[in-house]
């Protein structure tokens, strides 16, 4: 069984795995505790995932990430982790005030995740008004009972389905698995991208603003959802995701950027957070504004 280990020293800004993959910005991973969403974790979890059909296990230890897997799996750790962006150089940039202080202090080492494109297009259209730990939910059933199952380490993992096999899912199963009023837009963008009407990655290398246009011809997707994709998945390291929260950290925070629709108050507040890592910091304030009371 391949394995490996990343020294944490190697990393700018090091890496805190649970701020990472449970602040609601990846809904592919799985922890072993099977708590995932539900609280911090004691001790040093596993956290699972499945990639182009191989299985693949993290964990954080005092010194390294260390990874399990069924191949090779370094560099496929460090582009999911985002384990080469330099986290101290990207907050030099990021303004200085109250807010973003506390939030990249309560969760230095968060680092964004690079997840596959349409997992992630999925999973956005499921996160519609619908709390984290649900969303994780919806994500890892669909891949129970849709993907393909893959054996490691005496283990069966699910890998979250391909575009024809959720396609060939029809809206009244998909509506008994909790999905709801989601469940024709998940089988509808299926099958765009089944068909080859359309993909997320054609929105890849488009200016940004055009990128996210791009990705709202799927059915279901908002300027929110695409953003979330654009931001999570595609690169665009700018974009700031328009969420419950953000709204309220605009509200309380940010009052001169509400400027009465999304594409404005998007751009206002990308300006505040400090441009082109924006979604850095968005995703700093989004966990802490989520958690804080929690702890």
């Amino acid at each position: 069984m391949p394995t490996g280990a990343i020294p944490i020293d190697t990393l700018p800004g090091g890496i805190d795995l649970y701020a990472t993959l449970e602040s609601g910005q990846s809904y592919l991973w799985r922890r072993e505790d099977g708590r995932m969403y539900e609280d911090a974790p004691d001790g040093r979890p596993w956290y699972c995932t499945v990639i182009d059909g191989e299985a693949l296990r993290v964990r954080r230890t005092a010194e390294a990430i260390e990874w399990e897997s069924t191949v090779d799996a370094e560099e496929t750790v460090r582009t999911l982790l985002r384990l080469d962006d330099d986290l101290p150089a990207i907050f030099e940039g990021a303004p200085d005030d109250p807010l973003v202080t506390e939030a990249y202090d309560y969760a230095r080492g968060l680092r964004l995740v690079d997840d596959p494109p349409f997992p992630t297009l999925i999973a956005f259209i499921c996160s519609q008004q619908m709390r984290v730990a649900r969303i994780h939910s919806m994500v890892t059933t669909l891949a129970r009972e849709y993907g393909n199952p893959v054996e490691f380490d005496g283990r069966t993992y699910h890998a979250f389905p391909t575009p024809d096999q959720l396609a060939a899912a029809t809206e009244a199963e998909l509506r008994e698995l909790g999905l709801g009023y989601r469940a024709p837009y998940v089988v509808r963008t299926a099958e765009m991208v089944a068909d080859g009407d359309a993909h997320p990655r054609d929105a890849e290398g488009l200016p940004y603003e055009e990128a996210r246009e791009e990705l709202t011809q799927f059915v279901g997707v908002g300027d929110k959802v695409a953003d979330c994709v654009l931001l999570f998945s595609l690169g665009y390291l700018e974009a700031v995701p328009l969420d419950t929260w953000i709204k309220t950290a605009v509200a309380d925070y940010y009052p001169e950027c509400d400027r009465g629709n999304y594409r404005e108050t998007s751009r206002a507040i990308r300006e505040a957070f400090g441009g082109g890592y924006a979604g850095y910091v968005q995703t700093y304030v989004f966990h802490y504004l989520r958690t804080r009371e929690e702890v």
